[in-house]
């Protein structure tokens, strides 16, 4: 069997660039929301609360905001997306995760949206794992998938079954190696 070398898989700047400007576009309708009149919101029956519909705002500005802020650091990173070499899995934002700690892989799918879950033997290792921050989206990742790493080819310049298909590869070749 043929070696793998190192395999860099990079961030697309064009699926982020589309994320910023969704991010924008749900910022605008919170903004948009914000500026609704009281009274105009309390003649709408879908509609009529005016602390509601201010509320709401302000959480799409902040949640979408963030996202739009992570998305514009991202695209000014020279950081790799994902690298995965004879050691393991190197995390863009997450440092290199063993093949011998990983167990193998599953597909989460929601609304036809995959996510690769690396499966750990010592999960809460990860969970635990970084700041505040990321220990809280570690835990939220755990409890959602059954793991702390879950990878979308969302941000990757490369197919979810490319990189599916990548990671069993080294998974296998390198497992023994690691062990």
């Amino acid at each position: 069997m043929q070696q793998l070398g190192e395999r860099v898989i990079e961030v697309s700047k064009t699926k982020i660039w589309i994320a910023v400007v969704g991010a924008l576009v749900f910022v605008w309708l919170g903004y948009w929301l914000l500026q609704l009149d009281a009274a105009e919101i309390e003649q709408n029956r879908r509609l009529d609360s005016p602390v509601l519909v201010h509320g709401l705002g302000v959480v799409t500005m902040v949640f979408f905001g963030l996202c739009g802020v992570v998305g514009l650091c991202k695209l000014f990173s020279t950081k790799p997306g994902l690298v995965l070499n004879r050691d393991g899995l190197l995390l863009g934002a997450g440092g290199l995760v063993p093949w011998s700690e990983i167990e193998g892989f599953a597909v989460f799918a929601v609304n036809r949206q995959r996510s690769l879950v690396v499966r750990l033997s010592d999960p809460q290792k990860y969970v635990e794992s970084g700041g505040a921050i990321k220990r809280v989206f570690n835990r939220m990742n755990y409890k959602l998938v059954g793991s702390p790493i879950a990878l979308a080819s969302n941000a990757l310049a490369i197919s979810f079954d490319e990189l599916h298909a990548l990671c069993i590869a080294y998974h296998q070749q390198y497992l023994e190696h690691a062990r």
